[in-house]
C-alpha cells in the first residue's frame, strides 16, 4: 500500500506543525518537555509548509496569483485551526491569507 499525500487545491497550504521540542520548549530536570505557550490562553502556532497549492485565480479569472510561502518554510498561523490526521502524522490545512508570517 503507498503512503497517502495531501494535494492543497487553490491558495491553501499544508503545514505540519511543530511540536514543542521543535519550537523550542523548556525541559524540564526529569526531562518534561514545556512548552512556551503554556499559561497563555491564547497561541499562535508553528509549523513546515508541506505542499502548497497551484494558488487562487485572479479577480479576472484567467490568471492565478502566486504563492508567496513554498515548501519547507517555517511559518506562523493561528492555532484554531482544525488538524487533519494522515497515517500517522497530523496536518493543518489552511489558506495561504490564513499565514501570519514567515518566520526565517
Amino acid at each position: 500500500m503507498s503512503e497517502k499525500t495531501i494535494k492543497p487545491l487553490g491558495d491553501r497550504v499544508v503545514i505540519r506543525p511543530l511540536t514543542d521540542e521543535e519550537m523550542g520548549g523548556t525541559t524540564s530536570p526529569s526531562g518534561i518537555i514545556v512548552p512556551d505557550s503554556v499559561g497563555k490562553d491564547e497561541k499562535n502556532e508553528q509549523g513546515v509548509v508541506v505542499a502548497i497549492g497551484p494558488g487562487r485565480w485572479n479577480e479576472d479569472g484567467d490568471s492565478r496569483v502566486a504563492m508567496e510561502v513554498k515548501e519547507g518554510d517555517r511559518v506562523i498561523y493561528n492555532s484554531w485551526r482544525d488538524k487533519i490526521k494522515l497515517g500517522k502524522e497530523e496536518f493543518t490545512v489552511i489558506s495561504e491569507s490564513d499565514i501570519l508570517g514567515v518566520i526565517s
